[in-house]
């Protein structure tokens, strides 16, 4: 017998996490990728892009691609982000279905694996009980039969049905087991080591639009968007005391909401610049300078000329 028919086979591919708002998607991608490649908050569609995380692991590699939440688009942008998800899906090998393990599975969900379940091609399933941290072993267990029953109301199957709390890291690894058992045979795709293929300047702007998003009125969220007008080293610093100057803009679509993130003799844009700094420092491993402005592109979401600007 050679070498080569001994060896352990070894499997790549790509997975989506999909679910309600809030329902625990990016955080599970950032505990399974090991670093924070995708922002998290309360607010609904927070992810605006797809998002590739890379898992490496001795035998697979998987992409995890964290894309917008599927929604009823009442602008341009959530048109072209709702797209996206079904273009993801078409593509993707395992979509993790995420049904929060402290609610009850609801029409929104219903609705999310009935999409799912028109795909004229569809990926392998597996249902993730996330939050299972915040729930009693028997509400856990009463959430875990709402999902089988789920199956045979929506004529679909999982491959698994997997409880995991990402924040406290429970289960994640069994989460990540199930799905590369269902990913096919193949090569690396993405070096060792290397954890997103998203530019450096796309995740710091999302780190800057993370920081906006905590505290605002509920009508703001998806009219901040974000730029990075230019990143540099400072010159004249020795080398071990590097600084990274980030000149960046974030970008509402009125006046009045220009003084809602600007706040009270600038003290909301002061906390939001703080509160990002620290985050893209850590990110990046070295001390950052955050130049932030804010400037007013009228209705954005609906002009596509703006959006092909913003990158969408």
């Amino acid at each position: 017998m050679t070498d080569a028919e001994t060896a352990p086979e070894f499997r790549s591919g790509f997975a989506c996490f999909v679910g309600r708002p809030n329902a625990g998607k990016s955080t599970l991608a950032n505990a399974l990728v090991g670093s924070k490649i995708a922002i998290t908050s309360s607010k609904p569609q927070t992810t605006r892009h797809v998002i590739r995380g890379i898992v490496h692991r001795p035998d697979a590699q998987l992409v995890l691609i964290d894309t917008p939440g599927l929604h009823r688009p009442r602008t341009l942008l959530g048109q072209r982000l709702n797209d996206l998800v079904y273009e993801t899906w078409s593509e993707v090998d395992v979509i993790g279905v995420c049904l929060p393990s402290n609610q009850h599975i609801g029409p929104g969900d219903e609705f999310l694996l009935g999409e799912i379940a028109k795909l004229p091609k569809r990926p392998r399933l597996v249902a993730i009980a996330t939050k299972s941290d915040s729930v009693s072993g028997e509400r856990l267990r009463r959430h875990l039969v709402e999902i089988t029953e789920t199956e045979d109301k929506l004529d679909l199957r999982f491959d698994a049905i997997v409880p995991c709390s990402a924040l406290e890291g429970d289960q994640v690894g069994v989460v990540a087991d199930e799905i590369v058992k269902l990913l096919p045979e193949g090569p690396a795709y993405y070096p060792e080591g290397e954890i997103t293929d998203e530019p450096t300047e796309t995740l710091v702007a999302e780190l800057i639009r993370e920081a906006a998003l905590e505290g605002v009125r509920d009508e703001l969220p998806h009219s901040i968007a974000v730029t990075i007008d230019e990143m540099r080293l400072r010159e004249g610093r020795p080398d071990d005391r590097p600084l990274l100057d980030v000149f960046a803009s974030m970008v509402v679509e009125r006046d009045s909401q220009k003084g809602i993130v600007i706040g009270h003799k600038g003290q909301r844009l002061r906390e939001v610049g703080s509160a990002a700094r620290q985050q893209i420092s850590r990110l990046l491993g070295t001390p950052v300078h955050l130049d932030l402005r804010v400037k007013v592109m009228k209705d954005w979401q609906r002009d596509p000329k703006q959006l092909n600007r913003l990158g969408f």
